[in-house]
């Protein structure tokens, strides 16, 4: 059936408005598309070349050599040397246990490494190596290295390890490297890439931690090309990092190694400090240990063995463990009552033996007492009660004053780990932290450092070159950074009367060069080196009144943790102050027996460079110690150090 002319033309009509719609939304896409073409092709040309570029090219991480560290004259304390290892890359072996089984016809394999290397296979990637045998030997790498063909996907590697040459002598002070931690990125907000790379080592303890931003240097750059997998293809170009600046610090190897032997098996500590520049020459805590086990990793049992040990050889006991001073302390009691004009020098207490204040006795070292005192007999033969009474009368703030300006009670600015403050109590500090009032047998405690009272072997040392000096010297054991040397710290006057500080210090020669001083029996009899010094013996029990009426148990009668500790400062020569030494033995019993004849053969030592000539001692120690120093000498050596080989 023909349909009318009118619906056609209606029909037509239609089907133009639909083609147009179609035909615009046609045109209109292909404008969108051509438009958005142009602008990939041509605006964002160049962004999305580089995202190409990102994806066909990474770049890697280079590690930079870590500065080495030096003693005051140069000797290698912390070094870098070539580490061989042995790495596996699985998807390029064709049976993993199979090659590792051919290798360890090869070499020594260690079954734990082995099983560690096996757990990070699984987890990694296939094409990523992983090490199976670290600090190998250049002989084992030959031996790999000609075995190539028949150990598919093994490779031999060198890089750079941490390594201490000198062991023992400086683990406290230098500390030591390992892997890092969770513990070691948790510190940064946004770690460095650096940090990620597997096996970096950081400082973990000491100047090594301490000055790790120093020492570790920047990283460098390489740009690789990889493929779709992420496999390494070729490498393109590397920009070479930065490596880390050599530290040098004012110890001096030969004294520090000499400390340590003389030290033996003590469980005790010696800080020598230089009083021109307030350098430390020595620092060294006994027992040690040795850091080159934990920088790959130390074995549980080698770590039980230090942990266990009740002489704690992982403690850097010179800054990180604080005493009772004991009678070390009587000179800052001294000063404060001479500067506060309370007492004079030729004013005399009365000693029996005891004092009695607020009803209760305070005892003498000496049971019948030692009559009467002043200030040069009572250091010179350590009477307490001479102390005590001047407690009463100077009062406990004017005491503390005085020990925060000779170097208590603060913690010094060295790089070393978990350095201690100390404690010099006041009444404030007392009802701050234990909410008591202050009592007068606190100051009478305080007065021979007892009681609340502790101090560092380093903070004694700072008290005793301040009162050799009279200025604020404070301790420097950085010398230089690369190359540049860093600010002295011989410090300005404190401001003390000096003729006060001369009758410390004459008080303080009469210790060890008068028969009646407490440390006469190691004093030093060349005129040129003679030492001014001071004993001390610190409790760490209560006497009761019963052990008294009985007669108190001698220290040697005593388990060995329950003995007195022995506390010896000095400085030398008398005449042109040089240095400063601190001793402590913990637990050794007194300081006259303990700890004085190690002050004075470290002294004596520090001071002529080399072994001392015998005349310097008194002629009957002379025996004992040239056989000492031949012992000495032979164990210096076996330990690396450079005792000379005398007859």
């Amino acid at each position: 059936m023909r349909r009318p002319a009118k619906e056609l033309e209606e029909s037509a009509r239609r089907i133009s408005r639909r083609g147009l719609i179609v035909g615009g939304l046609q045109v209109g896409f292909a404008s969108l598309l051509v438009w958005r073409m142009r602008q990939m092709q041509v605006e964002e040309a160049a962004q999305f070349r580089l995202l190409a570029e990102e994806n066909r090219i990474n770049i890697r991480v280079i590690p930079p050599a870590r500065g080495e560290v030096f003693d005051r004259n140069g000797r290698v304390i912390a070094a870098n040397e070539p580490s061989y290892r042995i790495t596996l890359v699985r998807e390029d072996a064709d049976d993993v246990d199979a090659v590792i089984a051919r290798l360890g016809e090869i070499i020594a394999l260690d079954p734990e490494e082995i099983e560690r290397a096996k757990r990070e296979m699984a987890r990694s990637r296939p094409f990523l190596p992983v090490t199976l045998a670290d600090r190998v030997t250049w002989e084992e790498i030959s031996r790999v290295a000609v075995n190539g063909p028949a150990l598919p996907g093994i490779t031999p590697e060198v890089g750079l390890s941490r390594s201490y040459p000198m062991g023992h002598d400086f683990a406290h002070v230098v500390g030591y490297v390992g892997p890092v931690s969770e513990r070691d990125l948790a510190r940064y907000e946004d770690p460095p890439a650096l940090l990620r790379i597997p096996r970096f080592q950081v400082g973990k303890v000491g100047v090594e931690t301490k000055l790790e931003d120093v020492l570790r240097g920047d990283a460098g750059a390489k740009r690789v090309e990889v493929n779709a997998a992420g496999r390494v293809m070729r490498e393109l170009d590397r920009r070479e990092g930065r490596s880390g600046a050599d530290v040098q610090l004012t110890i001096d190897s030969d004294l520090q190694n000499y400390v340590q032997a003389r030290l033996g098996s003590e469980s005790a500590s010696v800080v020598v400090l230089d009083l021109e520049k307030g350098d430390v020459l020595a620092m060294a805590s006994s027992p040690s240990y040795d850091p080159n086990k934990f920088v790959r990793g130390i074995s549980a049992d080698d770590y039980g063995i230090y942990r266990d040990d009740d002489h704690r050889p992982l403690a850097s006991k010179t800054v990180q463990d604080a005493y009772p001073p004991g009678s070390t302390f009587k000179m800052v009691t001294a000063l404060a009552a001479m500067e506060a004009g309370v007492i004079g020098p030729e004013e005399t207490v009365w000693c029996p033996g005891h004092l009695d204040v607020a009803g209760r006795k305070f005892h003498c070292w000496k049971r019948a007492g030692h009559g009467h005192m002043n200030l040069e007999e009572s250091l010179k033969q350590s009477c307490d009660v001479y102390y005590y009474d001047l407690a009463l009368k100077v009062g406990i703030e004017n005491i503390a004053d005085m020990g925060r300006r000779l170097g208590l009670a603060q913690a010094h600015d060295v790089p070393m780990s978990a350095v201690s403050d100390g404690l010099m109590p006041d009444k404030d500090w007392k009802l701050r932290t234990r909410n008591q009032e202050w009592v007068i047998g606190d100051t009478v405690n305080a007065s021979i450092g007892q009681g609340f009272v502790l101090s560092s072997p380093l903070q004694l040392a700072v008290m005793t070159a301040r009162l050799a000096t009279g200025r604020s010297i404070s301790p420097r054991l950085i010398k230089t950074v690369d190359g540049i040397e860093t600010p002295d710290r011989s410090g300005l006057s404190l401001g003390l009367n000096e003729n006060h500080l001369r009758m410390v210090r004459r008080a303080m020669y009469t210790v060890s060069n008068h028969r009646r001083g407490t440390a006469y029996g190691s004093r030093i009899i060349a005129d040129e080196l003679r030492m001014a010094g001071k004993t001390g013996t610190s409790q760490v029990r209560n006497i009761t009144a019963a052990e008294r009426a009985r007669g108190v148990i001698r220290n040697e009668d005593l388990p060995w943790e329950r003995r007195d500790h022995a506390l010896f400062v000095n400085f030398a020569p008398y005449e042109r102050p040089q240095i400063a030494v601190s001793v402590v033995v913990e637990h050794g019993g007194g300081g006259s027996t303990a700890a004085a004849p190690i002050a004075r053969d470290v002294t004596l030592q520090a001071l002529v460079g080399d072994d001392p000539p015998l005349s310097a001692y008194p002629r009957k120690d002379r025996g004992r110690i040239e056989s000492q120093q031949r012992r000495l000498r032979e164990e210096r050596i076996s330990r690396g150090g450079t005792a000379p080989d005398r007859a």
